[in-house]
């Protein structure tokens, strides 16, 4: 049996935006949080996958929008962020077994007719899911991410910030997210951002994450992620690309999706100005009625 951390329930009380009921599903040994805003039996299900150091606080500005029009809208907390468990040995936290989570979440809810909206690691394990679980999805939209295999290397931004990551004595989340922010945000917002890590005990999955991403041929998702490139050259669902304009690490990577995909083809993709990596947190509210534009002009 596996230990792992949870975070006390009264770190995040008063939470700024951010009053949505918890929910839980068992993913194996471990539990996750997700927000499950909207009709239950609504016809279009939205899954908002996070990326790496954030949690389900990152959508808050797209959650209640996206409810509102009558879509069911979820919101997971990966394993080992948000609210979700926290492993304490960090050697679990691999590649695949993330994947494995969503992939159990995905069907422990029995999610259906599911758009993907996917950011930073959130496209990394969702666009894995969606070529693995093809049936349930009917259109993703990808932003600020991609599907590395590690045959082109990454740009320098991307090592440094590895680097970082690993060498850095507290892993300050809260800064991190302000640092991938083109605009500057309020204390109260970069203590939610932290608010999951009371010490840096429960960061064992924030520590992880970046030496997971496959940077050469020889790791051991690569072979995986080529496969699910070969799925994706096929995929002819609606597949549509929102980057913003101030992200250093993933630019460029929209004019891939666009060309490889040809589900991609014909679609109104959209270079998000005024925004960094983080372009939830800044353009929430945009992005949530592009996504509903692209749900509709998409039936």
């Amino acid at each position: 049996m596996q230990t792992y951390l949870e975070t006390p329930s009264e770190c995040f009380s008063d939470l700024k935006d951010y009053p949505f009921s918890p929910n839980y599903i068992s993913v194996g040994e471990f539990k996750m949080h997700y927000v499950d805003e909207g009709p239950k039996n609504a016809k279009e299900t939205l899954l908002l996958l996070h990326g790496e150091p954030s949690w389900s606080y990152l959508y808050r500005k797209m959650i209640r929008p996206l409810s509102e029009k009558g879509y069911r809208v979820i919101a997971p907390d990966l394993i080992g962020f948000g609210k979700s468990d926290k492993p304490t040995d960090i050697q679990t936290y691999t590649y695949k077994n993330h994947v494995d989570w969503l992939k159990n979440f995905i069907i422990g809810l029995d999610l259906q007719n599911i758009t993907l909206f996917c950011q930073d690691w959130g496209g990394l394990l969702g666009l894995r899911a969606v070529a693995e679980l093809d049936s349930r999805f009917a259109r993703v939209c990808a932003a600020n991410t991609f599907l590395p295999t590690g045959d082109i290397p990454p740009k320098e931004d991307f090592f440094k910030w590895l680097r970082f990551s690993q060498e850095v004595s507290k892993l300050p989340v809260g800064k991190i997210i302000q640092n991938g922010c083109v605009s500057k945000l309020s204390p109260d917002i970069i203590h939610a951002y932290d608010s999951p890590y009371p010490d840096e005990s429960y960061k064992a999955g924030a520590r992880k994450f970046p030496t997971l991403v496959p940077i050469s041929p020889d790791n051991p998702e690569t072979e995986r992620n080529r496969q699910a490139w070969m799925f994706y050259k096929n995929f002819k669902k609606p597949f549509i690309t929102m980057f913003s304009d101030g992200d250093p690490i993933t630019k460029g990577g929209d004019i891939f999706f666009r060309r490889t995909i040809p589900g991609a083809k014909g679609q109104k993709h959209t270079v998000i100005q005024g925004a960094g990596h983080f372009l939830q947190e800044e353009k929430g509210e945009l992005l949530a009625e592009l996504l509903s534009e692209f749900i509709r002009n998409n039936p």
